[in-house]
């Protein structure tokens, strides 16, 4: 039987993609194996969204080819999409090139590709690629949900319209569906991801036509309510125990209506994955955004106050910083730090401003040098340990539901029994963690497995972690 491994990089979506490939594979009778030692076919599903992560895939490819030179190696995802001919070209180490247009197109390359071939196939970027998944890259009990594909806020440093395309969104029906399965399956946290999930449902509407994005304004008074808003209320009518998780929404179009759904449901999380990018007005200006400093200021306000009173007592907030953009200078630089010290998110990202082919940020002046955008994430990101330190202090002594991500063999050797999770303020792989102590020989050990939700006490915190004891 053909074997196959997938070496997996980049987002979330990337991720679901890549849940695609393996359930197609499986579907054409491959078996999937753990190691690329004795794998017939190796795909290198690839990120293409800054060097970095062009890098990292690049190197994936030149490896697999050197240490197993009998496999195929396929180089699919978002830089086969975007760089198909110049790589079939100039990467002879790949011996096939798969875009993410259309997943499904899959079942064309492989034949040939066994064959020896070397096929080149790039789908054109029309739908979305979902369907059903036959595992999860994810730990037990969580899975992202595609609710939109491609992107049409075309900031002025970002590479996926290019990659990805124009937005196009999923109808409600089709993912409640998808939810409504996934839950059956003992998915217990389901993860909403997009490009920007501000924009479900508003396919073809320009995002900088400030008029029509503003009706979504938490006021019923107009009868308008946005597409998010309504796609959460058709999941809150899904019944069960859950975790609705909306991850990346646009500062610029963040639809207001959408929280009164979330406080009536305290199912869907009150976490918030908003990247603001920069506290400075000439650089937001730069990178193509409509908002200001001020503006992203209101927006946290008004979000906290809003759900001030729920049962979570508040929110979580997340967001993203870019330094280094070309023309930010000192000034700028202070402005993006005071913003963050004012916002005072549980958590952010910040990354340095990696220069990407064909977007207008690349051609712009005044393109600042490595070693002053590194020294000015640096400096972010000394605000937010502090007030991640301080956000997670606030939640000590608290009991939480925890899903259970994986148990450590062994415990600590002493009788107690250790585990990792997450509560609802941390998001997977980007957020801390929970550690959590329990005595093996008591009555809850048995529940303590990957993909359950335990009550925890958390007593503690370690840099970004926290430690609790199970109840």
């Amino acid at each position: 039987m053909t074997k196959f491994f997938l070496d997996q990089y980049g987002c979330a979506k990337n991720q679901v993609d890549g849940e695609l490939i393996v359930a197609r594979l499986r579907a054409m009778g491959f078996e999937q194996t753990q190691t690329q030692d004795n794998a017939d076919i190796i795909i290198v599903n690839s990120c293409g969204f800054i060097q970095s992560a062009k890098t990292e895939s690049l190197n994936a490819v030149l490896q697999a080819k050197s240490k197993f030179p009998n496999a195929k190696v396929l180089l699919a995802g978002c830089l086969a999409q975007r760089y198909a001919e110049t790589l079939y070209k100039d990467l002879p180490e790949a011996d096939g090139i798969f875009g993410n247009g259309d997943i499904s197109a899959l079942d064309e390359i492989i034949p040939p590709l066994l064959r020896g071939t070397r096929p080149l196939k790039t789908p054109e970027q029309k739908g979305i690629s979902c369907g059903e998944r036959t595992e999860f890259l994810s730990f037990p009990g969580s899975a992202y949900v595609k609710i939109t594909e491609g992107c049409d806020n075309c900031c002025s440093f970002c590479a996926i319209p290019l990659i990805r395309g124009r937005l196009r969104s999923r109808t409600q029906d089709d993912i409640v569906n998808e939810i409504r399965q996934l839950l059956k399956r003992g998915i217990f946290e389901i993860n909403l991801v997009g490009q920007d999930s501000a924009s479900y449902g508003m396919d073809g509407v320009p995002p900088h036509d400030t008029k029509i994005w503003s009706q979504f304004n938490g006021s019923e008074e107009n009868g308008k309510q946005s597409p998010l808003a309504s796609l959460l209320k058709k999941i809150s009518m899904l019944e069960g125990k859950f975790w609705v998780r909306i991850l990346y929404i646009h500062p610029d179009h963040f639809p207001l209506d959408i929280l009164p759904v979330i406080a009536g449901d305290k199912r869907i999380l009150p976490y918030f994955d908003i990247p603001f990018q920069s506290g400075s007005d000439s650089i937001l200006n730069k990178m193509n955004r409509t908002g200001s400093a001020s503006q992203y200021v209101q927006l946290v306000d008004k979000i906290r106050s809003s759900l001030a009173k729920t049962d979570y007592k508040g929110i979580a907030l997340r967001t993203t910083f870019l330094a280094g953009f070309p023309g930010e200078t000192e000034k700028d630089a202070e402005k993006t730090a005071g913003f963050l010290a004012q916002i005072k998110p549980d958590w952010s990202g910040c990354f340095s401003y990696s220069k990407e082919d064909d977007t207008p940020a690349e051609k712009m002046k005044n393109q600042v040098p490595a070693k002053t955008a590194k020294k000015r994430v640096e400096k972010l990101q000394a605000i937010q340990t502090d007030l991640t330190a301080q956000a997670l202090q606030k939640r000590c002594d608290k009991t939480y539901d925890i899903l259970v991500e994986e148990v450590i063999q062994g415990g600590d050797g002493e009788g107690t029994g250790l585990a990792i999770g997450r509560a609802w303020f941390q998001a997977a792989d980007v957020d801390g963690a929970v550690v959590i102590r329990y005595e093996l020989d008591s009555p809850q050990s048995q529940k303590i497995q990957p993909g359950a939700v335990v009550p925890v006490h958390v007593t503690g915190v370690s840099g970004v972690d926290m430690t609790g004891e199970a109840i």
